[in-house]
């Protein structure tokens, strides 16, 4: 069964154009041109991967975006026109997986549709979980538990705290962290890192005193983990 991708954008030649490509890849594409129809066409169509534009009508992407994540974990990439920092940093908040500057180099979207996917796939087959105290994350199945309670959390973010927790007390640089986490096919900087950090310290807040997220001033970050 071929790999659904749903490509919302209110301007129609960008909604062809990557479906061309799309398709030539063996995607099975479905398009939309504003805000409510792409959350019609998410529920219906079930997509693997979402390419959401954020400037729509009716309803602007970034909202799309904060809805869908109430009940999906689906990977989205979002559309940014040039120089909107803001919203690419609000776009990362609300739990987008990756951004695309237009104008763009279809190639280069494509090369972020498959460096998702192959993140947040893996290999079902593998069972990679650690585990530490009032804390579980299974990068197998994209399952984080707290306090024995499955959290919702989009992919990017357990991958992040996966990588960091699989390595405890290691310090990772931002640079190293974009290239384990985001891959290598990833354009964004170091920005990035920072607030899927804060996004996940959100989460993670006064679970244990046992472990802890911290930050490396001037290097990166670490999982730190207590010694018995």
């Amino acid at each position: 069964m071929p790999i659904k991708v749903l490509v919302i954008d209110d301007d129609v030649n960008i909604c062809e154009l990557l479906r061309l490509y799309l398709e030539k890849e063996g995607y099975s594409v479905k398009m939309g041109h504003d805000g409510e129809e792409a959350v019609a066409l998410f529920e219906s169509f079930h997509p693997d991967l979402m390419i959401l534009d954020i400037m729509l009508p009716k309803t602007d992407g970034l909202s799309v975006l904060k809805e869908l994540r109430k009940k999906h974990n689906v990977p989205v990439i979002m559309l940014t026109a040039k120089g909107e920092t803001f919203d690419k940093i609000i776009a990362l908040e609300l739990g987008a997986d990756d951004y695309v500057v237009k104008p763009f180099d279809a190639k280069e979207v494509m090369a972020r549709v498959k460096a998702v996917l192959r993140r947040f796939r893996g290999d079902s087959d593998e069972q990679k979980a650690v585990s530490f105290d009032k804390l579980y994350i299974n990068i197998a199945n994209y399952e984080l538990k707290i306090n024995d309670k499955k959290t919702d959390v989009p992919p990017k973010e357990l991958e992040l705290l996966y990588h960091l927790a699989s390595n405890p007390n290691r310090v990772f640089t931002r640079d190293q962290l974009l290239d384990a986490v985001w891959g290598f096919e990833y354009f964004g900087d170091s920005r990035t890192v920072d607030v899927h950090v804060k996004r996940l310290r959100d989460k993670l807040e006064g679970v244990s005193d046992k472990w802890r997220l911290k930050t490396v001033w001037g290097v990166g970050y670490k999982f730190e983990v207590d010694s018995d």
